[in-house]
Parts: structure tokens; sequence; C-alpha cells
């Protein structure tokens, strides 16, 4: 049962770890590809927040945003294979803050090929989401190893 659970967490993270090392590769100075497609995404999120919050948030530079993303998926990814359960919290880090960003599809009508595709794939990042509280609820759900006290050696006079 151990090898097919590492098997799994190798699997699962390989979505993650795959995905940050092209991003990385495509990153150059402005971000890459990434950057670009995140950049109209996240001045629409961007006005809706603050028209929502009634003040201007700050610019942010969208390379530093997906860098943070390389970082949290890449880390994310290789500490999950491990097992350690800070691994799953920066990958549901990163699902948690760019799921509604990347995946608007609640700014396209219902019908248009747009509005499917991003459904789709938002839906996917929710089971992701899932699996990872899955990962959290088995980890925390089985016992830990206890170790047997040994009794105390009589002491001789």
């Amino acid at each position: 049962m151990g090898f097919v659970s590492f098997a799994g967490r190798v699997f699962f993270a390989s979505i993650f770890i795959l995905s940050a090392r092209q991003m990385f590769n495509e990153y150059g100075v402005d971000g890459g590809p990434a950057a670009k497609e995140l950049i109209p995404k996240l001045e629409l999120a961007k006005n809706h927040l603050s028209s929502l919050l009634n003040f201007d948030l700050p610019d942010i530079e969208v390379k530093h945003i997906v860098g943070a993303f390389i970082a949290l998926k890449g880390l994310g990814g290789i500490l999950f294979v491990f097992g350690h359960g800070f691994g799953a919290f920066l990958l549901a880090v990163y699902l948690a803050i760019s799921t509604p960003i990347l995946h608007d599809f609640y700014n396209y009508k219902p019908g248009s090929p747009q509005y499917y595709n991003l459904l789709g794939e938002c839906l996917q990042c929710v089971a992701q989401f899932g699996a990872i509280l899955f990962f959290w609820g088995m980890k925390n759900s089985m016992p830990k190893r206890q170790l047997k006290k040994r009794a105390p050696k009589p002491k001789a006079a």
C-alpha cells in the first residue's frame, strides 16, 4: 500500500511540477506567456475587488505573481511527493488564488465556447483541490505510530 500511495502522489504532483518547470523555462524578462494571459484577467479581478472594497488596490507586477505561482507549484509539488502536509498546503493556496482569476467562466454568457472551456478547467482545479483535502483528511485520520514505553528498570542496590 505504501508504494501505491507514493506512486499516486508522484502522478498527482507531476501535474504541478511539470507545469512549474514549463512556466520557469518560458519565464523570460517579462514573465512569459503566463504573464500575458494573466494581465487582462488580473486587471478584471482587481477592478472588481476595488469596486467591492471601495478603494484602489496597489499595482502588482505580473511577473512577480507568475514567479510566486512557479514557486508555489514547484515547491508544493516536490514536498507533496514526499508526503508533507506543507506541500499540500502550498498547492491548496495556489489553487485557491489562481482558480478564480485564471478560469473566469462567470464573465461569459452560458452557451458560448469560452464559457464551457473555462468552466471545465475550473472544475478540474476544484477536483484537484478536493484531492488535496482528501490527502489532508487521510493524513490526519491515520493514527501516529505510538512508541511503547518501556517499564523503568529497577535500581540495583
